[in-house]
């Protein structure tokens, strides 16, 4: 199960989270300083994008300046959080066209509904890009 999903920038500034268990205020700060700590320092090419923390592990991807980190459960398949990670950021480029940190941060509740038709309830829902892409659509005329 998901715990928490975290962008962040190479400075450590927290760009998106998302928490699917309960944590304190003070914890969640904590928690998205250890978490940029432990990922912003690794060696991409020579490092795996998987680390141990805690009784959890880290799943990260870094795309330009921004680190995308999921924390699951110890035994969970780190490879499926990898590509839905992936996913995620090709949906953020299709929809945004060329998604850039500002995109993130003046269109976060945009972000916000392309990162809740992927996951739910800390649980991986959609996987196909074309799927979600058109329910975004869908949503856009709405407005």
């Amino acid at each position: 199960m998901l715990r928490f999903i975290l962008v962040q920038n190479r400075q450590g500034k927290t760009r998106l989270s998302k928490w699917y268990v309960p944590v304190e205020d003070e914890d969640k700060i904590r928690l998205r300083g250890e978490v940029h700590r432990l990922v912003a320092p690794r060696d991409q090419k020579h490092q795996s994008n998987f680390v141990e923390f805690r009784n959890y592990k880290v799943v990260y991807r870094r795309y330009a300046g921004l680190f995308f980190c999921v924390c699951i459960d110890a035994n969970d398949n780190e490879l499926a959080y990898l590509e839905i990670i992936h996913l995620f950021v090709e949906v953020l480029d299709a929809f945004f066209s060329n998604v850039c940190e500002l995109d993130l941060v003046f269109n976060f509740y945009k972000v916000y509904a392309i990162l809740d038709e992927v996951f739910l309830a800390g649980e991986i829902e959609e996987t196909s890009k074309q799927v979600i892409l058109n329910r975004l659509e869908y949503l856009e005329r709405l407005e």
